[in-house]
């Protein structure tokens, strides 16, 4: 008769190379027109959850500054989730992926709530990938530019890993 189990083998060889990397980038967010980069695809049809139940995917380009004419580094892809009566906060999953320079091919995951109506908010760093393996830290936001149509968020990153 074979008997099956778990297994589990646990190296000790924690490293104190840990890394301190500060990023700055341009999140640039496109709500209508041609070239939207944020779609609802779910929203509540209740009236009594009120109108904010919604959840908007987002792929929005990332530069190296303010401007839509910036040169892109890389991308932010992820959700949104509009939660309650409150419009104003969202929780937010967003990887940032860099597609450019030395960090090509690596990214780091947000994972918080956004109270986004503020002009200075800040996000959790949860993880990444590539050069940011068993990534931590935070994101520091600010709003740069919002209207209808279009949102230009400043993001000050702060990832320590390995």
């Amino acid at each position: 008769m074979a008997y099956g189990g778990y297994y589990s083998k646990t190296e000790s060889r924690v490293s104190n190379l840990r890394k301190v990397t500060n990023l700055r980038f341009f999140f640039h967010g496109i709500l209508g027109g041609e070239n939207t980069t944020a779609v609802t695809v779910a929203s509540a049809n209740s009236s009594l959850l009120g109108p904010s139940n919604s959840i908007v995917v987002d792929h929005a380009p990332l530069t190296v500054g303010p401007e839509p004419t910036s040169k892109t580094i890389g991308n932010a892809q992820g959700l949104e989730v509009f939660a309650g009566r409150d419009t104003t906060t969202v929780v937010v999953y967003l990887d940032f992926g860099f597609t450019e320079g030395e960090l090509n091919g690596s990214s780091i995951s947000v994972f918080s709530r956004n109270p986004a109506t503020e002009t200075e908010r800040e996000l959790a760093v949860i993880g990444g990938r590539g050069k940011f393996k068993l990534a931590e830290g935070y994101a520091l936001l600010k709003t740069i530019f919002i209207s209808n149509t279009s949102l230009v968020v400043e993001y000050n990153v702060t990832v320590i890993h390995y």
